[in-house]
């Protein structure tokens, strides 16, 4: 495949993924909608906007990087990236469905609602955390883009301490969660 050709597939990957975080939006808000008619209540507000900055800044960062760097497709490196993209794809759709109406991509809880111990979430307390991190580095190194992928890594990372705290803050005011697992960051339980 030339590289060009190798370049345009790429950025129809980033186009496909683009398509899908606005599928979850329309998703979120409808959820969030929800949660909020139930006596929902959101925190976390000030870190939303720089987590959307840096998710969009993932998609078009790697793009600019490989079209204006123009790396060789390498399979050996692109591939399993890919299938690791997918995978990750399909960890957060898990997330996504066994949520239900509680999911969105704000932090909103609403008052009286059990915590979902089920599906991916009878192992992690954040798995959807954990497809945000596999695909943070996946996707740009399907094609190459290291760059793209070890600063997106070391914001998100940033990111993901700020956003699980809050998270678990939240989670706290639903009632008293008698079963913790680790926080797939920084391994500790949380506090139930």
């Amino acid at each position: 495949m030339d590289s060009t050709a190798g370049l345009w597939l790429f950025t129809g990957l980033a186009a496909l993924v683009g398509l899908e975080r606005l599928a979850e939006l329309v998703v979120s808000k409808r959820n969030a909608a929800w949660s909020k008619s139930r006596g929902g209540v959101e925190t976390g507000q000030r870190h939303y906007a720089f987590m959307v900055v840096l998710h969009t800044g993932l998609l078009v960062g790697m793009v600019v990087e490989a079209w204006l760097r123009r790396p060789d497709f390498v399979p050996a490196l692109g591939l399993p990236m890919l299938a690791l993209v997918l995978a990750a794809q399909g960890l957060r759709w898990w997330c996504i469905a066994t949520l239900g109406r509680q999911w969105n991509t704000r932090v909103i809880v609403a008052p009286g609602l059990p915590l979902v111990r089920r599906g991916p979430y009878r192992w992690l307390r954040h798995p959807n955390y954990v497809a945000v991190i596999v695909e943070g580095f996946a996707l740009p190194l399907v094609y190459s883009a290291w760059i793209t992928a070890a600063a997106f890594t070391v914001l998100n990372a940033a990111l993901l301490r700020v956003r699980i705290s809050v998270e678990n803050t939240a989670l706290q005011t639903a009632g008293p969660d008698p079963v913790t697992a680790p926080d797939p960051i920084t391994g500790r339980r949380a506090p139930g």
